[in-house]
């Protein structure tokens, strides 16, 4: 057990806190909707908070942590879904939400302060004429450091792909574990072993990211008789390049009832596709909605249903927030992350949405990787045993569909098509050669990396 009471009285001046109530609160992510996570995270939790307020607060904390061999988990939002936040071997939580300012824009790129929240980051750079190019369904509430730490994906996929890609995050300022811990400034590539890493290769203070000109979206839902006509019109709003879009998502019939709000919008039986387009794309939408035999059933204006804190913008029925609208009033479920072949993709859709019928509900949504355009799925899955589940994986993956397994704790394991290239062991060997970040997350860092 660590001395907690000395490391505490060594960080005097910085906001920190040892109440039981509020580490158990910290101390937890959204793991919980993988019952394997679940048994395994429970009842984890760190032994002291600390809340730095500035850059000098963060190496402060990681110096006095170090000297005293005491491991730092990094928290923001809260709202990733792998226990990224959750400290395996107690110690210390890093609360960087008191870091949240943004600071600049030039010539399209923003710098801002990790602990920002998504949005209200988004919010001040359109008040500048800028919007961020990707966000999580979790906007309201996820940090900016947290998406790049252990998110990556989202509404935006549709038209600029993923974090992973080259060029959609353009530098990172990074607190390491070193004697002494010390700031460094990476930019471009350099960047990349901090890039989904789950806060394991480094303590993020500041990151860059490319903007794109603000967009008045509009939010569209259209009904179909059926899921394969809806795929297939979202794969041509997908390739549609005179259509300005942000995101498309498909939902089988099973779904939209849980989605309330417009769950009344949507005929009983009906797939769904909810999308996001530019005003002037809406009339275009709706022809191709039509040739396809859907109805649009439901619009809104997308920015102001974020700022209205009574609605709900419709990418909060998307992404992983499918699963938590379904779990609100089903908690006999769990969920899975895939992404199709480029080639016959609904081919490969149908092979695994048939056959398991009411034990996978089919959720798609539309999205390039390496310049090619693809679904990549979170199904909500009826939750029975661990072993059910990956013989649902090995079917999925015997149809050529890659699997990112969100039932698993550690960078490799759970991230596949999602993992960011670089090398992210070699730089955790340099920038925490004691591995007290986040430790038991990065399954190749070994204790003999640790001890070496």
């Amino acid at each position: 057990m660590s001395d907690i009471a000395a490391l505490a009285a060594a960080l005097d001046g910085i906001e920190t806190s040892a109440d039981r109530a509020l580490l158990r609160l910290k101390s937890r992510d959204f793991y919980w909707y993988s019952p394997i996570l679940k048994k395994q995270l429970d009842g984890k939790s760190a032994e002291l908070i600390a809340r730095p307020k500035d850059e000098a607060e963060v190496l402060r904390i990681l110096g006095a942590c170090r000297a005293a061999r005491v491991p730092v988990t990094v928290r923001g939002g809260g709202t990733g879904n792998y226990g990224q936040c959750v400290p395996l071997q107690g110690g210390v939580l890093l609360d960087m939400t008191a870091m949240a300012a943004p600071l600049s824009i030039a010539d399209g790129v923003v710098e801002v302060e990790c602990g920002a929240k998504m949005i209200d980051l988004d919010l001040w750079c359109r008040d500048r004429g800028w919007e961020l190019k990707l966000w999580p369904s979790t906007k309201r509430t996820a940090t900016i450091g947290g998406f790049v730490a252990g998110g990556g994906a989202g509404v935006g996929g549709i038209a600029h792909g993923t974090l992973r890609e080259r060029g959609n995050l353009l530098g990172a300022r990074i607190a390491t574990m070193q004697d002494p811990p010390r700031i460094l400034d990476l930019e471009g590539d350099e960047a990349a072993p901090v890039n989904r890493t789950y806060g394991t290769t480094g303590v993020m203070t500041r990151i860059r990211l490319p903007l794109t000109p603000a967009q008045d979206w509009r939010d569209v839902a259209i009904a179909f008789p059926d899921f394969v006509p809806a795929s297939r019109f979202a794969l041509a709003l997908a390739f549609a390049d005179g259509i300005p879009k942000k995101m498309c998502a498909v939902f089988d019939s099973q779904l939209p009832p849980f989605f309330k709000g417009i769950a009344e919008a949507v005929p009983a039986g009906h797939a769904l596709v909810l999308a996001m387009v530019a005003p002037s794309a809406l009339r275009a939408l709706r022809d191709l909605a039509r040739e396809h035999g859907g109805m649009v059933v439901a619009e809104q204006d997308t920015v102001a249903a974020e700022r209205d804190g009574d609605a709900t913008p419709f990418y909060e029925y998307c992404w992983n927030h499918t699963t938590l609208q379904v779990l609100k009033r089903d908690r006999g479920v769990t969920y899975l992350q895939c992404r199709f072949p480029f080639e016959d993709t609904l081919k490969a859709v149908e092979a695994v949405r048939i056959p398991f019928g009411d034990e996978v509900w089919m959720h798609t949504e539309c999205v390039r990787f390496g310049g090619r355009t693809t679904m990549t799925a979170l199904p909500v899955v009826r939750w029975t045993t661990p072993e059910r589940l990956y013989e649902i994986i090995a079917a999925f993956e015997a149809q050529g569909i890659a699997i990112a397994n969100p039932h698993v704790l550690t960078i490799e394991e759970g991230s596949n098509y999602r993992r960011v290239p670089g090398d992210q062991l070699g730089f955790k060997r340099m920038a925490d050669p004691l591995g007290l970040l986040n430790p038991g997350k990065m399954r190749d860092f070994t204790i003999e990396d640790a001890a070496a």
